[in-house]
């Protein structure tokens, strides 16, 4: 062969665009991204979210008030419970002296029983902050007295508290009752002598 002759490639031999065809056919071909979530079902999400929340909490502060309720009313009973073991004893001492007192010769023994009664409660009072207010012989305190009645003497300056008919109690701080007391009360001025008229 010379060299001014040219060969003619075969069909087999040219190179076909098929390849490039298929890249960028399968670059087309992947895989579709997923829809986004439009802003309408977001705020629902968010509201669903939001709701389940509400009600969960709600639920919780149900719970929680029913429960407080419950231990509250336990506490009071509680309380009532300690009150009257305390108060029981005393009960027991009164009917005991009534029972002495039915075949007792001596009225000073069944005094001196009920006097035992009496301390009693009055130790089981300083023990639970019971105290008993103040009234004979003190000012007149319509926040800690109840003036049933009055009575007019000189003997005391008016507005004294002269004699004690209930005695007023206070838990702590809280005034449990009123002391019912007589209070002092000034007596009226004598009438003035009418001149005498001359004949």
């Amino acid at each position: 062969m010379t060299e001014d002759e040219t060969t003619t490639p075969e069909e087999g031999d040219l190179p076909t665009d098929d390849g490039a065809d298929d890249g960028a056919g399968g670059a087309d071909a992947g895989p579709a991204d997923e829809p986004e979530l439009s802003e309408q079902a977001r705020v629902e999400a968010e509201r669903d979210k939001l709701k389940d929340q509400l009600l969960r909490t709600a639920a919780d502060f149900d719970n929680f008030r029913k429960r407080s309720q419950k231990e509250l009313v336990q506490a009071e009973r509680r309380g009532r419970e300690a009150i009257l073991l305390e108060v029981l004893p005393i009960v027991d001492n009164l009917e005991r002296a009534v029972q002495a007192s039915e075949s007792a010769a001596d009225a000073a023994a069944v005094r001196q029983g009920v006097e035992m009664v009496l301390k009693s409660f009055a130790d089981i009072a300083s023990r639970i902050g019971l105290e008993a207010v103040e009234s004979v012989g003190q000012r007149f305190d319509p926040n800690i007295h109840d003036a049933f009645q009055q009575q007019e003497t000189d003997a005391h300056p008016p507005g004294t508290i002269v004699t004690e008919y209930q005695k007023g109690y206070r838990l702590g701080d809280k005034l449990l009752r009123p002391a019912m007391v007589v209070v002092a009360k000034k007596p009226p001025a004598p009438p003035a002598d009418e001149p005498s008229e001359e004949a």
